[in-house]
């Protein structure tokens, strides 16, 4: 294992410094430069988008960084990247992995929009692939980005939880399932490659350019609390993940990662912050409600989404502290960047609204409003009508 402090790896040769006594040659001007950075090369899977594309730039402009590989389906935006066109299921993938020391798996769909059976195999081919790959091409070490929602939202949950804590999700909520999966290949990874070391990075509630259910909460009308349930938000922001990916690239920590803010918000200080009001309805109903909208089509989000709005599944991240990691955001400030970001939007039930339709949902009422019947099911039977 290369040493963790970038300043160490990256300290020159004494052979090749120039004498004090003399002006350095052309030669010797090259040859410190091509030391001065000895640092790892680093592959990005989906490099193109989201978090991928943030993290190749942050990497790029890294002095900790020899090079950066970048992998995905189109070219992106990072012209200092060695970029590769493919998907991570080819198995040809692992010679584009020659040469990387690190390789960083984020080419995970987690779209609200994605058919959930092509998604699942979409992530978790992808993720065996990667693994395999990177083993084959000797690669050290392999960082996956899954989410703290893994935990699961429990209602006796600690507040915050451990890395070690017991992963208690069901596949139940959108992606969650994909995530557990990649979980288990993580675990079994490196005794079937040994010496391959893998990393697990879970992030709290993403923000920054994200569209999960849990941003979309902050698109309705009113801010569903269900009558008993116990929320406590806890927020990520993408720039605070990618520095924690870069953490673990770097070699500064390892393990399972948890990452998001310092502490979290209670519901009654979201809706202060937030100047949303809420609406309190009974669990059965509630549930019900969602289970039956995503049954016949009309919400992306099923009734598991719900749980994470329920119960606390907040982290302590502490590994990273200890290794000296801090976020560069709060709370507070994530939730208002949140809100900016989904300004204008209107969403009820996890489905967004055309303006007419949330202006009519608006005026309806709370419990209108929760289930999104009023313009939902009216637009289900105007279509079956048509049939």
């Amino acid at each position: 294992m290369s040493s963790p402090d970038p300043q160490v790896r990256a300290a020159r040769n004494p052979s090749a410094r120039p004498s004090p006594d003399r002006h350095p040659s052309t030669e010797a001007l090259r040859a410190d430069a091509s030391t001065a950075v000895r640092g790892p090369v680093v592959a990005v899977t989906g490099a193109a988008s989201g978090v991928g594309a943030l993290l190749t730039e942050r990497l790029a402009e890294s002095d900790g960084i020899r090079q950066v590989i970048a992998i995905d389906e189109r070219r992106g935006d990072c012209a200092a990247a060695q970029w590769h066109i493919l998907d991570v299921r080819d198995p040809a993938i692992a010679e584009k992995l020659r040469g990387a020391d690190v390789v960083v798996h984020l080419a995970v769909d987690l779209d609200l929009g994605s058919d959930a059976a092509a998604r699942s195999a979409y992530n978790v081919r992808g993720t065996q692939t990667v693994l395999t790959a990177a083993a084959a091409a000797g690669v050290h070490r392999v960082v996956l980005c899954t989410s703290a929602m893994v935990y699961g939202a429990l209602p006796d949950n600690e507040l915050p939880l451990s890395e070690d804590a017991e992963l208690r999700a069901t596949a139940e909520a959108t992606g969650v399932g994909d995530l557990l999966e990649i979980e288990r290949l993580a675990r079994r990874a490196p005794r079937a490659h040994p010496g391959l070391n893998v990393t697990v990075v879970r992030p709290a509630t993403l923000v920054g350019g994200t569209d999960t259910a849990l941003t979309r909460y902050f698109e309705s009308p009113r801010l569903l609390v269900v009558a008993g349930s116990r929320p406590a938000w806890q927020f990520c922001h993408v720039e605070d993940l990618c520095g924690a990916l870069e953490y673990a690239v770097l070699e500064k920590v390892d393990g399972e990662l948890a990452v998001g803010c310092e502490g979290w918000l209670e519901q009654e200080e979201v809706e202060e912050l937030s100047g949303i009001r809420r609406m309190e309805l009974p669990s059965a109903v509630a549930l019900g409600a969602a289970a039956r909208l995503h049954r016949i089509g009309l919400t992306p989000s099923p009734a598991g989404d719900l749980a994470y709005t329920m119960y606390p599944w907040v982290v302590s991240g502490s590994r990273l502290h200890d290794a000296g990691w801090r976020p560069l955001w709060t709370n507070e400030e994530v939730l208002a960047e949140l809100l900016e970001e989904v300004a204008g939007r209107h969403t009820v039930a996890g489905r967004r609204l055309g303006r007419k339709d949330a202006t009519a949902a608006g005026a309806a009422g709370a419990t209108v409003a929760l289930l999104g019947t009023a313009a939902l099911v009216r637009r289900a039977r105007k279509a079956r009508g048509r049939r």
